[in-house]
């Protein structure tokens, strides 16, 4: 398996001729490092929950037109949004289904508490039991998979602090963790918080993969 960054929590995962998008939101596309149209050959689109840093219509409604194949996996609140785009997609919520060669498990994990805002419905996935995306979510639910080999781990929020990322990554204690959740942060100051999560996890037994540019990838 092949994942690769590309910014905030957009990831690729490759395994084979199977390829998944997970939450291409507009903080991967701002500042044009990373365009819809990098995409190709993908087998679905995965989406967490309905922010903007997570879906963005416009750039998801491009990567379609390139990849009339892919169908966009996700919850049924952004179900129920993306079809007032005329954009048709598939509720997986709970449970295990198959794409082509890769096995998704989804898991019902609740959105983060956020300041004067109701949380929107979040949906946690594992990909072949190896890799975990949360979303925007520390729940007590994702506690089940205590040991996986790769967190996809939010390291900056308005809804966290480091202090919670931290507890949130002791608790899961993964082999391996991808920074994601961390597009809108300068990039001096993300070398820097690089530097503290890279030296505090080693001494926990997680090893902090710095994939900072778009593309930056790791293979399993």
């Amino acid at each position: 398996m092949r994942i690769s960054k590309y910014i905030h929590s957009c990831l690729l995962v490759e395994s084979g001729a199977d390829r998944i998008l997970f939450d291409p939101g507009k903080f991967s596309f701002i500042e044009g490092l990373v365009k819809p149209d990098d995409f190709r050959d993908l087998s679905a689109i995965i989406l967490t929950h309905q922010h903007p840093d997570h879906v963005d219509d416009d750039a998801l409604k491009k990567i379609l037109a390139n990849n009339s194949s892919a169908i966009v996996i996700t919850n049924t609140e952004i179900q129920a949004h993306l079809a007032k785009e005329q954009i048709t997609a598939e509720v997986h919520e709970d449970g295990v289904r198959q794409i082509g060669n890769i096995t998704i498990k989804a898991v019902a994990a609740a959105h983060a508490k956020l300041l004067n805002a109701e949380p929107p419905r979040n949906t946690a996935y594992v990909v072949d039991e190896t890799l975990l995306h949360p979303g925007d979510s520390f729940d007590y639910s994702l506690d089940a998979y205590q040991g996986i080999q790769i967190l996809a781990l939010p390291i900056m929020a308005p809804w966290t602090t480091e202090l919670a990322v931290a507890e949130f990554a002791r608790r899961i204690a993964p082999q391996q963790i991808i920074p994601i959740h961390d597009g809108y942060a300068k990039d001096f100051f993300l070398e820097q918080r690089y530097d503290n999560f890279e030296k505090y996890f080693s001494k926990h037994g997680s090893k902090f993969l710095r994939l900072s540019k778009p593309g930056d990838s790791l293979e399993t």
